[in-house]
């Protein structure tokens, strides 16, 4: 009966062992920094095309209506 005990107590070490193993497997990091990291993440989102130009044109397009805005309430307040 002792000898059963020991067989499934080993068996069941020798499970958890394997289990641990392939849990630490998991935590595996393919970047060894932050830095690393960031660099292949923008380079994955400029390859897909999320970086477009047409996002570069907001901020001369809203100076522009702001500045209608400014303008035509000068205008009118004169």
């Amino acid at each position: 009966m002792d000898r059963t005990r020991s067989q499934n107590a080993d068996t069941a070490m020798m499970s958890l062992e394997a289990a641990a193993t392939s849990a630490r497997g998991g935590f595996a990091c393919l970047f060894s920094n932050s830095d690393e990291y960031e660099s292949a993440l923008i380079s994955e989102r400029r390859a897909q095309g999320r970086y477009n130009h047409i996002s570069h044109r907001w901020p001369i397009i809203l100076f522009v209506g702001c500045s209608l805005v400014v303008a035509g309430s000068v205008l009118l307040l004169n």
